[in-house]
Formats: structure tokens, sequence, C-alpha cells
């Protein structure tokens, strides 16, 4: 049997159509990474980017996440929050997806996990679309939040903006194939037509015209993760691949300090410089509007601006338009000049 690293191997076969559909997206959703934080927690390993972490979660965890804590099985694989939450950076918006999943995916979702026998009770309550049950539910997604996952965001999120403006350089300079080659190497082997990761099992898949969507993830217990969704085979499954390069500390965002932020704001105006500092943590045209107080149309102006000066990257999740900050757009927030970035 083949190994990567001692690890068994993960086998993907592209064929030239999903060569053309692959492509590099902002994060997995931060459902997904919450839930990723609490499987962490439960391996107690010591990962040296993770120490700072643990020792800053451990402990904290209460009455008020038990009702998502429960709901990471003693073995095999996990819920898969990313289908009941959807990739989106926002936890409103993630607990908003959660609340209003349709029962069928609820079920689906919960079929087969094993959870310890005194939580079952409540697994089934919730799988079977209980509505106190869900709302309980979507309190403690907020409160495990709150404590393993935003502490720590801001530095995660500036990890994962590296590292997919990275992905979108490498397939500007060299297409699929320049990209499959580098990202996570050596971790990640591209043998054309194959892509090998290390893996819990054997696998091997055909990708069939799908293309593969490759995410990159703050908190996972494993190397890489594949991840498919059963109820929409259109869909590209997902590779999660490793984006941090540093311990996290849990330190608070970068604000510029006095001199940087009247620089920043000399140079863009007090508006756009506050729209900037908005996109550190991940927000929608909404959502920017209502914070700088001005309308969504002048909004999607100040955005588009910042977008155009490539500051930040827009993308969008179902109905809503999402903005994220560039590294660029960091060291311009950090220093209030562009010199050195």
């Amino acid at each position: 049997m083949t190994v990567v690293g001692g690890w068994p191997v993960l086998r993907i076969h592209f064929t030239a159509e999903d060569l053309a559909r692959t492509r590099v997206a902002a994060t997995v959703g931060v459902g997904a990474e919450i839930y990723y934080s609490l499987e962490l927690l439960r391996e107690n390993r010591d990962l040296p980017h993770y120490r700072s972490w643990r020792s800053a979660v451990v402990g904290r965890m209460g009455t008020g996440t038990r009702p998502l804590t429960s709901l990471v099985p003693v073995r095999g694989p996990g819920l898969d929050l990313l289908a009941l939450t959807g990739d989106v950076p926002s936890v409103d918006h993630a607990v908003d997806n959660l609340l209003h999943a349709p029962a069928s995916r609820l079920r689906r979702e919960f079929t087969g996990l094993d959870f310890h026998p005194r939580h079952m009770g409540w697994a089934r309550r919730v799988s079977e679309g209980d509505r106190d049950a869900r709302r309980e539910l979507a309190e403690a997604l907020r409160a495990c939040h709150r404590l393993t996952v935003e502490p720590f965001w801001h530095e995660g999120r500036s990890e994962l903006v590296a590292l997919s403006t990275r992905c979108a350089s490498l397939m500007l300079e060299g297409g699929t194939d320049l990209l499959l080659r580098s990202v996570c190497a050596p971790l990640v082997r591209w043998r054309p037509p194959v892509l090998e990761a290390p893996y819990p099992r054997p696998v091997e898949v055909h990708l069939a015209g799908r293309g593969l969507l490759i995410t990159p993830t703050i908190f996972a217990k494993h190397p890489v993760s594949f991840l498919w969704d059963p109820l929409d085979a259109a869909q590209p499954p997902r590779l999660t691949v490793p984006a941090l390069r540093r311990a996290l500390t849990g330190r608070g965002p970068a604000e510029p300090d006095g001199a940087a932020l009247r620089n920043l704001e000399s140079l863009m105006g007090r508006t756009r410089a506050a729209a900037l500092r908005l996109t550190a943590e991940g927000c929608t045209t909404t959502e920017l509007a209502r914070r700088l107080d001005v309308s969504a149309a002048a909004a999607s102006q100040h955005a588009t601006a910042l977008r155009n000066t490539d500051l930040i990257t827009t993308s969008r999740r179902g109905g809503s338009v999402w903005h994220l900050i560039t590294p660029l757009g960091l060291a311009l927030l950090r220093t209030g000049t562009l010199a050195g970035a």
C-alpha cells in the first residue's frame, strides 16, 4: 500500500475537464472551523501551532457549549457542519443557515455517527428537527465560536488570505498544473493526472468532470480532508489543506496606531479607511453599509474601489456578496502606507 509521510493515501484522478474546473476557495466556513476546533480539543494531541490556543481554551467549555460539544463522536467521522451552515465566514450567517436547514438534510448528516450513549437522545432530537433543540444547538454554535475561534480569527484570517492569494498567483503564473504541484508540497504530491495526499485510509476518487475546490483551513485534526456532498453530485468536492504557518496566539486585530490611522485616512478618506478595517474580519455589502452608516450603493462603491486596488477580494456566498481583506490590504492597515508592502 502506498503511503505519504506514514499515512495511507488519497488518490484524486483528474481529467482535462477537472483541471479546467479546479479553483481555490477563501474559507471552508466558520461553522466547519468551529467544529474542527472541537475535534482538535477532543484529540488532545500536542501540536505546536495550537499549544497557545489549547491552553487558552481548555477548561473553559461549559453548559453553553455542551449542546455542540456533545455532538463530536467518540470515534469515526464527525458531523458535517459545512453542509448545515455553509462556507460563510460570518457566524450570524452560519447560525441562520443552521436554523433553516431542511429536516431531511439534518437527518442525513446525523446518520451513522457514533455518539456517546448518553448523548444519543440529544442527537436524536436535533436530527429529527425538534425546533427547541435546533435553537439550543444554534446558541451553542455561537458559544463555541466565542471561545475557540473568535479570539483567534484575525490571525487565522490573515493566514487564509495569504494562502488563497498565493494559490491565485500560482494559477495565474502556471495554471492548475503549477497550483497542484505547489500547494502544500511535499505533503500533497501531483503526479499527473493523479493528486496524492495523506489520508486516514486509502481512497481512490475520480472527479468525473466536476473539478476540485481547494480550501485552506485553520483548525483541522488531519493534514488534509476530502469533503463531498452526496446529495449534490454536481458540486465539486473539496480538498482542505492547512493554512497555518505559525502558532495561534490570540493576538487581537492588527489595528493601526494613531499615526498609521491618520495616514490611512489621509490616503483613503475616513469612510473608506473604515471600510478596509471592517473587511479584516470579513463582511457582506449589507453589513458594510450598516456599520459605515451609508447606503448599500455607497458601500458597494467603497468595496469596488478597494477591490480594484487589490486591497480586498469579493466572492458570492448564496445570496450575499462577501468582502475579505488581502495581504496587501493588511499591510496597509497596519502601517498606513504601502511602503514595503
